[in-house]
């Protein structure tokens, strides 16, 4: 492992540090040649909801790759995940002054499940700042009740997943275990949810329960205030987009992601035909290809 971004290799990456942006920290992980133009990944919350095999796999096809921890996970700063002092238009304002700080050229944004949330409110109030915008995994509205056209959660899966005793959030294997329970209901490995769960547990830089939960399920979007509601204005997006969808998913199913497609003029629609809600090693190179054609 190469302790410097600033490599020619694109295959090599530089552990987590941080960034200041607008007054607070932003943990962040370089894959590949900074020159190279930038793919910025929002997390969702944390970074590592972005699989190593496909940031490998962009940084290959030419890009300077960051991906990177919301406010309040990961290496980014955490205040008070229970009662966050920001809003959902602020995380999107922190994606475009980071890639701004990061490149004087307008990046590729793109966000996995909460993360899509944030890019899809970056690039309707930031789109100088973007060149191209891919959603994985997520759906045109903020937590909460959906419109009736997106199908919501599935309950025959929701029952069990939040049936699950929480975990001792101070013990990393009893947390891994949890995680690992959760992605067989959602339709992921468990293996790699275990390891990935260890992973953020690690990075975890406080070590309060509510911040080790914040940081493996993301609970701290949901008390963010994600008004006003910003699916109306997505008809005015005029990003190269890529929505990018498990047809396996059933906690935002794929309806979300055709709903998106469909908003979003000339979006490409990808289904991964087996993946849930993440996006499995297996599809990496797919999911790259078609983020490398923006």
């Amino acid at each position: 492992m190469n302790p410097d971004p600033r490599t020619s290799s694109a295959e090599t990456f530089d552990t987590a540090h941080t960034l200041a942006v607008r007054g607070i920290e932003l943990g962040v992980e370089h894959f590949g040649d900074v020159s190279a133009p930038l793919v910025l990944l929002a997390g969702g919350p944390t970074m590592l909801s972005w699989p190593d095999s496909l940031c490998a796999a962009l940084a290959r096809g030419g890009r300077h790759v960051v991906r990177y921890d919301l406010r309040d996970a990961g290496a980014s700063t955490t205040l008070d995940p229970t009662a966050p002092q920001y809003t959902l238009r602020d995380l999107a304002a922190d994606a475009a002054v980071l890639a701004r700080t990061l490149d004087d050229r307008p990046a590729h944004l793109a966000g996995i499940g909460v993360g899509g949330m944030v890019a899809q409110v970056a690039a309707l109030d930031h789109p100088d700042a973007f060149t191209a915008l891919t959603l994985a995994g997520t759906r045109p509205v903020a937590p909460g009740p959906v419109d009736d056209d997106l199908p919501d959660h599935d309950a025959t899966a929701m029952q069990p997943l939040f049936a699950r005793p929480m975990p001792d959030w101070a013990d990393r294997t009893a947390v891994a275990a949890f995680a690992a329970r959760g992605a067989g209901i959602l339709g992921d490995d468990p293996a790699a949810a275990r390891e990935i769960a260890g992973r953020i547990w690690d990075r975890t830089p406080g070590t309060t329960p509510a911040v080790h939960m914040a940081n493996q399920m993301g609970t701290v979007f949901a008390a963010l205030d994600c008004a006003p509601r910003w699916r109306e204005r997505l008809p005015s997006l005029t990003l190269p987009s890529l929505v990018v969808h498990g047809r396996r998913d059933p906690f935002f199913p794929v309806g979300n992601g055709q709903a998106l497609a469909r908003d979003i003029p000339g979006a490409r629609l990808l289904v991964l035909e087996s993946a849930g809600t993440a996006i499995p090693d297996a599809a990496a190179d797919a999911v790259a290809a078609a983020m490398l054609e923006l």
